[in-house]
């Protein structure tokens, strides 16, 4: 079972007692294998500290696109309310989607009551070897850091700070709709960004199936997308989604229509809650 435990550290051990005697002593790789077990997303116990900085102006024009693949994040139902994180926190792509609460903390550059925002990760703050991890460096491992939009970061702190010490934890994501499928490649490959996800937010592997197939497992490829070598071309497209953090899954069937067609995102009618 993976990564039951949050990057705070802070998962009751009594969750995991109560999964291991739940499922014995069978070898379980994925929630595929447990059927109709659910594993509930349940959010950071605590706070867990680090810092925040922003990119690009009050439009958020420079968030767009970034290396969790959401493209155009008004578009893909995003918005503003987004971070880019440090390598530690982005865990190679799997992070992307997760939802993360932020609270400026022990700085006079604070907004008075030190209020909170919940912002999505969608991109990679790629860390600067070449800066001090102290100046300049921030994102650079070990260190835990949010470079946000500039409007998310305005409603945390005054902008003219540049950085602010801060802390936060993981919460659920609140989404519109079933998750969304964006299509890309051809009749032999197919690279499917996923994106809309509830609860937990993020992906840890996924699975497609034609109507003239049988379920392929996919490759993570990069951010929030995998990909499969198969020829799926004129046929419908089914999923099984499997959430990084809890392992459960969602069965989305028959999300693409036999002429799908890459650039197109389709939506399915579930999503994680």
């Amino acid at each position: 079972m993976r990564n039951l435990v949050d990057p705070s550290g802070k998962r009751t051990m009594a969750l995991v007692v109560f999964l291991l005697l739940l499922l014995g002593t069978a070898a379980v790789s994925s929630a595929l294998s447990i059927p109709g077990i659910s594993i509930p997303f349940l959010p950071s116990d605590g706070w867990s500290n680090a810092h925040a900085t922003f990119y690009g102006d009050e439009t958020a024009s420079e968030t767009m696109g970034g290396a969790c693949g959401y493209g155009n994040l008004f578009a893909t139902g995003y918005g503003t309310a987004t971070a880019a994180l440090s390598t530690v926190l982005y865990l190679a792509g799997f992070s992307c989607g997760r939802c993360f609460q932020i609270r400026c903390s022990g700085s006079a550059y604070c907004n008075t009551g030190s209020p909170s925002i919940t912002v999505t990760a969608t991109n990679l703050c790629p860390p600067n070897l070449a800066l001090p991890t102290n100046n300049g460096g921030w994102c650079n491992p070990p260190r835990a850091h949010f470079d946000m939009s500039k409007p998310a970061f305005m409603k945390i702190a005054y902008w003219r700070a540049g950085i602010v010490p801060v802390m936060y934890r993981r919460v659920a994501c609140s989404r519109r709709g079933g998750v969304r499928f964006l299509l890309q490649g051809n009749g032999y490959w197919l690279l499917a960004f996923v994106m809309n996800v509830g609860a937990s937010g993020d992906v840890g592997s996924l699975w497609v199936k034609g109507s003239k197939t049988d379920w392929i497992k996919m490759s993570h490829s990069w951010g929030a997308s995998f990909q499969a070598f198969s020829r799926l071309s004129g046929q419908s497209l089914s999923f099984k989604v499997v959430s990084y953090t809890t392992g459960q899954t969602i069965l989305a069937n028959n999300v693409a229509p036999t002429n799908w067609w890459a650039g197109m995102t389709y939506q399915a009618q579930v999503n994680f809650t």
